[in-house]
């Protein structure tokens, strides 16, 4: 009997769930990214978090981030130099609900845009 998955901790969700490459003429499947790989290559590329602290952050192990980060970055690389769409989404993960206290981003990035937003909206 093999192990259950366990739940990866997300922050947010990603703005745009789709990325096409322009000018092609004709439609191609899309790569499919996980919103635990997303949320991996956020942390690392984008934020400069390291694999250990990914890996507190997101309450799974490091070489668990390894895998992650591995099949994330094989799949991003297809599809830009094959030309395919990339879509966003499924996955074993866990949104944070903003209320707890190891988040690490003070009350969660997707509350913040949510507030933003709605402040725009005001401006």
């Amino acid at each position: 009997m093999s192990r259950p998955l366990k739940l990866r901790k997300v922050c947010m969700l990603p703005k745009s769930s789709v990325f096409s490459p322009v000018g092609q003429k004709r439609k191609k499947n899309p790569i499919f990214l996980t919103i635990d790989e997303y949320e991996v290559i956020r942390l690392l590329d984008k934020e400069g978090f390291s694999q250990e602290q990914c890996g507190e952050y997101m309450e799974i192990a490091r070489t668990t981030v390894q895998q992650i980060y591995a099949s994330a970055r094989k799949k991003i690389a297809e599809a830009l130099v094959e030309g395919f769409p990339i879509r966003i989404e499924g996955g074993n993960y866990l949104l944070c609900d903003s209320k707890e206290k190891t988040c690490g981003c003070n009350g969660c990035k997707k509350q913040k845009n949510i507030k933003n937003e709605k402040a725009k909206k005001f401006l």
